[in-house]
């Protein structure tokens, strides 16, 4: 059997917001080997919470094909969401258990799709603390409100 953590590819990803919701970006750091991809983007309007999920989300289509995965990201909101809370949402018909509709519930769909394609295995690192990928991250997502804040 092929050790696949020697084939994984590691992704760090983070959002941020000014204002939430307000102008927001996402960051991703894709790693394999020795390569490594730094990609980012931003909105005009958003909210923290959606930047996390999309970080992730363009992280994972960037991928040319099923990958064994690392995902660490500074969002309890993602990681509880994807490993916890996801397969009640689908089973109550993406309904939380308040009966209410789940929020984002475009991002999540998506995201739930494009995992099913991977094998992943989710990271949580709190945030801010010196952690130089999800730092890195951080300084991405800024980078892209930066820019679309000057243009």
């Amino acid at each position: 059997m092929t050790n696949l953590q020697s084939k994984a590819v590691d992704i760090f990803t983070d959002g941020a917001c000014r204002g939430n919701p307000g102008p927001g970006g996402w960051g991703a750091i894709l790693r394999y080997q020795k390569h490594e991809k730094h990609i980012n983007g931003a909105e005009v309007f958003t909210t923290n919470n959606r930047m996390e999920l999309i970080a992730v989300i363009k992280a994972l289509e960037t991928l040319k094909r099923p990958c064994a995965i690392n995902i660490t990201t500074d969002s309890e909101y993602v990681r509880q969401g994807i490993t916890s809370w996801l397969f009640q949402w689908k089973k109550n018909g993406w309904k939380t258990s308040q009966k209410s509709v789940v929020k984002n519930i475009d991002l999540w769909q998506e995201l739930d799709k494009i995992t099913s394609q991977h094998q992943i295995n989710w990271h949580w690192v709190k945030g801010h603390s010196n952690h130089p990928e999800n730092d890195l991250a951080d300084e991405l997502a800024n980078k892209a409100i930066d820019n679309l804040l000057q243009e």
